[in-house]
């Protein structure tokens, strides 16, 4: 019996670690590109069906969208202003998206596409190229290079280093929480079945929403500061 659990441990990281799936030509398509594929649809489908029918007075799902909605526009206009609400869609979608792939072990045999560096990766690095495009449209080429030279010219260096971080920050952050969080339910699970793994989860899935909160306030904090300076 022993042994069989120290077997299974070793297996853990092979359990968890994402895996080809098919080729598309040459370029291996892995079980995460797959399974975020699955989430796309699933949330294209789930908006199609929440928005199919949408009433002045919202009730059931569409109330839950538009307090999802409204809390973070409430975010948006604390860091920003009324400003803020043009950021809506952008900051929206990250939140309802990063929500859903935290969450998504709910679904039978799927490993959360945030468990995988490449993923958050891929949001950090997108989500600040976002941020610098904004910028720049805001306050146009000369506004944003002298944004680097603010407070003082003698901080330009650590202020370009300071964006260069904030992508690996982000990702970073989001990979590390969510790879622990699987990583202590999968180790429980084999070790203490049905008993401790429950509250575990259900702490994942305080997680998963906390992890895509901050995700989504840093980058509404990266913007504001941009628009509005230090």
């Amino acid at each position: 019996m022993v042994a069989e659990k120290l077997h299974e441990l070793a297996a853990v990281m092979e359990h968890i670690k994402p895996h080809v799936v098919f080729y598309l030509g040459p370029i291996p398509v892995s079980s995460t590109v797959v399974n975020t594929w699955i989430i796309m649809a699933l949330l294209f489908a789930g908006v199609f069906i929440l928005t199919r029918r949408l009433e002045f007075i919202p009730r059931g799902s569409q109330h839950i969208l538009e307090m999802i909605l409204q809390f973070i526009s409430g975010l948006l206009e604390e860091a920003m202003g009324k400003e803020g609400r043009k950021y809506l869609p952008l900051a929206a979608t990250l939140f309802i998206f990063i929500l859903s792939l935290n969450l998504s072990w709910f679904i039978p045999g799927m490993k959360p596409p945030t468990m995988d560096l490449s993923t958050t990766a891929a949001f950090g690095v997108t989500t600040i190229i976002l941020v610098q495009l904004i910028a720049i449209k805001k306050k146009g080429l000369k506004g944003y290079i002298k944004h680097f030279f603010s407070p003082i010219p003698f901080l330009f260096p650590l202020n370009v280093i300071e964006e260069m971080v904030k992508p690996v920050s982000l990702s970073l952050r989001l990979f590390g929480n969510m790879f622990g969080e699987e990583m202590v339910v999968t180790i429980l699970a084999i070790l203490v079945p049905f008993l401790v793994p429950t509250p575990i989860m259900l702490l994942g899935v305080i997680m998963g929403f906390i992890q895509a909160f901050v995700f989504t306030l840093l980058t509404v904090t990266y913007i504001a500061n941009f628009i509005h300076g230090h």
